[in-house]
């Protein structure tokens, strides 16, 4: 929709241009295009903001990460009591994660027209930029004119679960068939909530059905595999304080997921681990402390 207020289009929608745009219209009816005298047309800029909010509306991107894009993703953090060392090497983890995305988002295409339907798998500890990354790659696939659909993990689950509430309008249908069609589906959070029979079903049928009719899925999550979670006091990972206990020391994907999901997640994607520390809580704890 036009802003009412525009001084380019006065809220009609449409800015004047030379006849020689690319995309321009006519706005006679009948206009010869060679009759430079006549009045061409393209969509203001006004009318862009809205085309985006709508096409991110539809795949369910989150107002919060609406603003995420590769360009402001940041690598080169700074964060006090810590080695140049230690902190060069959190600094090319992200900035290898933050290449590996966005190139997988320019390459990205309908799975007719290529003949590798590999995703991506983003692990790593909270506060690293996953979902930022994720929602970057969406962003640039379904702007392109692909289809895409967000979802957490959990909330997935949940309007699974709520569909076979009687009252409830929509079937399971309604809320499987966009997940297991759409072009590229992000899946947010992988494993955030503790496994059940159920749960674990549901989602290897989603992730099975998508990987037999070669679709792309993206997940994120914030457990790591078995013999990294055994190896964390030695891979460079954040370290805490003494006492306190992380989903990632406790638990591997594998105890999240169960054996056959991580299986069939090592074909359908591409893991990309991000090592370094919660960037969200060192930048808000330094702020605290100089404000």
């Amino acid at each position: 929709m036009a802003r009412a207020d525009c001084p380019l289009c006065q809220g009609s929608g449409w800015k004047v241009v030379e006849r020689t745009t690319e995309g321009a219209q006519a706005l006679s009816p009948g206009a010869d295009r060679n009759n430079s005298k006549m009045v061409w047309a393209v969509p203001c800029d006004c009318t862009s903001r809205d085309r985006t909010d709508r096409v991110l509306g539809r795949a369910r991107v989150p107002e919060r990460y609406r603003h995420c894009d590769f360009e402001n993703y940041e690598i080169d953090n700074e964060i006090e009591n810590v080695s140049r060392e230690q902190l060069d090497r959190w600094n090319r983890s992200l900035a290898q994660a933050k290449l590996i995305v966005a190139r997988f988002a320019q390459e990205f295409a309908p799975v007719r027209e290529i003949e590798s339907e590999h995703g991506l798998l983003l692990m790593g500890p909270c506060g690293v930029g996953k979902t930022h990354l994720a929602v970057s790659a969406l962003k640039e696939i379904v702007l392109r004119g692909h289809s895409g659909l967000f979802y957490d993990y959990r909330e997935l689950l949940k309007a699974i679960q709520d569909s076979y509430n009687p009252e409830n309008q929509t079937t399971e249908m309604s809320v499987l068939e966009p997940v297991l069609k759409t072009d590229l589906l992000v899946l947010d959070d992988v494993g955030s909530s503790k496994p059940s029979l159920w749960a674990l079903e549901t989602v290897g049928h989603i992730l099975n059905t998508r990987y037999n009719e070669k679709r792309v899925t993206l997940l994120t999550t914030n457990f790591l595999d078995t013999d990294r979670v055994e190896a964390a006091p030695s891979a460079n990972l954040p370290s805490r304080p003494a006492g306190v206990r992380t989903a990632i020391a406790e638990d591997s994907l594998t105890d999240r997921v169960g054996k056959r999901i991580r299986s069939r997640l090592y074909e359908m994607c591409r893991t990309v681990e991000i090592l370094a520390p919660d960037y969200r809580k060192e930048i808000r704890n330094v702020s605290r402390f100089r404000a």
